[in-house]
């Protein structure tokens, strides 16, 4: 019994102390932020796997959508509602592309790198239009820098 217990209890104050490791990046979802207008702030995010992003509808219509195909391979998508906050747990490594759908033509996307970036590659193969894509070489660049 006292081999169980001394086990068990370094097991679990270790669980505990990498749980409250997790950070919680906050994105701003806003009208007009540092870089203009329909942004989201920042649009850039590094994170460890197991942190959460929170999506802060600072300014109301925003939220904040995974891309398909600029997600981690068995990466959970997700969808927030409009002028909702919503918190994202972000377990897989690897590029996570984000946008609000309402105005990504007007470039209203964000880029989260979330420990090493396996899937940048395909990531940076998806196809994106309007003020978005340019948007996103940029982001897409910042990652070759952060590696």
């Amino acid at each position: 019994m006292r081999y169980a217990i001394a086990i068990a209890v370094p097991l679990a104050v270790s669980m505990l102390a990498g749980a409250a490791q997790a950070a919680d990046h906050q994105i701003q979802m806003l009208n007009k932020g540092e870089k203009g207008m329909m942004v989201f702030q920042p649009d850039f995010v590094q994170a460890a796997p197991g942190d959460t992003v929170t999506f802060v509808p600072t300014d109301e219509g925003h939220y904040a959508q995974s891309i398909w195909g600029m997600i981690p391979n068995g990466a959970k998508t997700f969808k927030g509602k409009s002028g909702e906050q919503i918190t994202v747990k972000l377990d897989k490594e690897g590029v996570y592309g984000v946008k609000c759908a309402a105005h990504y033509g007007m470039g209203m996307v964000a880029l989260i790198v979330v420990g090493k970036p396996v899937n940048l590659a395909h990531a940076a193969t998806v196809k994106q239009s309007g003020k978005a894509k340019k948007v996103f070489e940029a982001l897409l660049a910042q990652v070759q820098v952060a590696i």
